[in-house]
């Protein structure tokens, strides 16, 4: 399977529902940690039992596969990151997003990960 390669547009184009998708693991991420501290605590908790945990598990699980259906890259969970291959310049990079992002204004080059981040300009 070609990776999927983006424009600037068809990756903004995408934002509202890869926005959605994000906050769909922002808040099972939550509750798993919570239900997930006091199952290990040995107490109860408001948000269920072992069924909820796989439930929450399986909704971050989901949101992840649409990303991958989408061709966007998961870097990660917590906090989530995404990637949408393309290229700059004939260069391979990565317009990335950060969960706390509502605009999509940074890019790295494909071989360096987070840590080169750079602005759109």
């Amino acid at each position: 399977m070609t990776e999927r390669v983006f424009t600037l547009g068809e990756a903004r184009a995408l934002l509202p529902e890869v926005r959605a998708h994000i906050d769909v693991i922002v808040a099972a991420r939550a509750d798993l940690a919570e239900l997930a501290f006091d199952l290990r605590s040995g107490r109860p908790s408001p948000l269920g039992g072992t069924p909820e945990l796989k439930a929450y598990e399986a909704r971050i699980d989901e949101a992840i596969g649409w990303f991958t259906i989408q061709g966007i890259e998961v870097k990660g969970v917590t906090p989530v990151l995404v990637d949408f291959p393309a290229f700059l310049r004939g260069e391979s990079i990565r317009l990335c997003l950060l969960e706390t992002e509502s605009a999509l204004t940074w890019y790295h080059r494909a071989d360096l990960g987070f840590a080169g981040r750079r602005p759109l300009t």
